[in-house]
């Protein structure tokens, strides 16, 4: 039984959410969102409460609605409150800047790395060592975030690199002599 797929979900003040065929729109203070979702789940909207109903209990359909009740309820939340994503460089010499629309990273190459902010999503430098990736769609914030993260990844010897705020990187000994 999907415990996820059974749970309603409470709309805030503000949000919509409407159906037309396999298309969910959510529209709220922040924005709006469209997502096609699996037509085999029913979405039923109820005053300020949405439900989700499923035809059987087969395997395929249990996936299908908590999955889309979870892709709704994120739809929901990113128009209500927005999605945000820190990184933080780590390393002598890491910095971030911002020119214009660039992100620019310098992380140990050779040359700046630099990144186009994606449409929808605001990237701040608040200082040289942390990024912050805003956005309604948790989807596009996270993906940009972890393409910023993939430049130079944390290693497990210095510990050096882009990493999550409050990410543990597990430290390794190195080498040691005889």
């Amino acid at each position: 039984m999907s415990r996820i797929g059974n749970k309603a979900i409470t709309l805030p003040a503000g949000v919509e959410v409407a159906r037309e065929g396999d298309v969910v729109t959510v529209k709220g203070p922040k924005g709006e969102l469209s997502r096609s979702v699996a037509h085999e789940i029913n979405l039923t909207v109820d005053g300020t409460e949405v439900s989700f109903t499923r035809p059987s209990d087969d395997g395929r359909m249990k996936a299908l609605h908590g999955t889309t009740r979870a892709i709704v309820n994120n739809m929901v939340e990113g128009v209500s409150n927005g999605f945000k994503k820190t990184l933080k460089l780590v390393g002598v010499g890491y910095r971030a800047s911002k020119q214009g629309d660039k992100l620019v990273l310098n992380v140990g190459y050779s040359h700046p790395v630099e990144f186009e902010a994606r449409e929808g999503l605001t990237v701040e430098v608040p200082d040289s060592t942390t990024i912050t990736v805003e956005g309604i769609s948790k989807q596009f914030v996270g993906d940009f975030a972890a393409e910023i993260r993939a430049v130079r990844a944390p290693e497990p010897y210095k510990g050096k690199g882009i990493r999550y705020e409050g990410e543990y990187v597990a430290r390794k000994e190195g080498k040691t002599g005889k």
